[in-house]
């Protein structure tokens, strides 16, 4: 009875670590679908970003970072869609292409510090703390905010620093930034972010009216410390909300 009771819970560990295997090639092949879908639409959208591919250590981090660890677990069998997906609060995680494309005009390097607006469920700060030194991001939704700081220590991201408040008035404490990243739409481009962007940085937010066609804009800061601003392409994001 021993021996039969000790194969039929190893035939049950071996079906669960063969079902845990399966999920985990369905997830790999998932992203490397996505990473597909992301360059293709990055050749569709060559004339507006200026390029035909991103950056290669963009796309190698996009195809590895877990997106589906970053979505409720209603939203697992559409995690690796291009598509934007709800996250609760009213509140989304980004489309693939976007937080690709977001990260590949910050044109970080591995020693570089980044603020991100909006942490939202973490996933553009996971898919930043492999290219950068440190990742500062500040969530105004506070139960979110608890979620993804839970959720980026779970997974190992322990370059990632998570702050409940409000985003418009950026980091100081950490500032200056060698890039900035705003994952909501804002009216204007915050002063208090143009003066924690490090001179040679770069700042990329999407700007316009809540709800409609925002454009997302390019921002840098010469090294003199003169701004400049290039609109990127049409986006669509939740607004970005605070006290101001």
């Amino acid at each position: 009875m021993a021996t039969r009771t000790v194969r039929v819970v190893a035939a049950a560990l071996l079906l669960t670590m063969t079902a845990a295997q399966a999920a985990a090639d369905d997830f790999a092949s998932a992203r490397r679908r996505m990473v597909d879908d992301i360059s293709a639409l990055v050749r569709e959208t060559r004339a507006e970003i200026g390029k035909r591919a991103l950056d290669e250590r963009v796309m190698a981090v996009m195809a590895k970072v877990p997106r589906h660890e970053f979505v409720p677990v209603d939203q697992r069998s559409h995690a690796y869609e291009n598509r934007p997906l709800p996250i609760g609060h009213g509140q989304t995680i980004s489309q693939p292409y976007i937080v690709a494309l977001m990260t590949d005009l910050a044109r970080v390097q591995p020693g570089h510090s980044v603020l991100e607006v909006g942490t939202g469920s973490g996933y553009q700060a996971a898919v930043m703390a492999h290219l950068v030194k440190a990742v500062y991001t500040i969530e105004i939704v506070e139960p979110l905010g608890l979620q993804a700081r839970q959720r980026l220590q779970r997974l190992g991201y322990d370059t990632v620093q998570v702050r409940l408040g409000d985003g418009y008035y950026g980091w100081e404490g950490h500032a200056p930034y060698d890039a900035i990243l705003v994952t909501a739409a804002a009216s204007h481009i915050p002063p208090p972010l143009i003066r924690q962007l490090k001179a040679g940085g770069r700042m990329v937010i999407p700007v316009g009216a809540a709800f409609l066609v925002q454009q997302l804009m390019l921002v840098e800061k010469s090294p003199d410390g003169t701004v400049s601003t290039r609109q990127i392409l049409p986006v669509a994001f939740v607004p970005l909300t605070g006290t101001r």
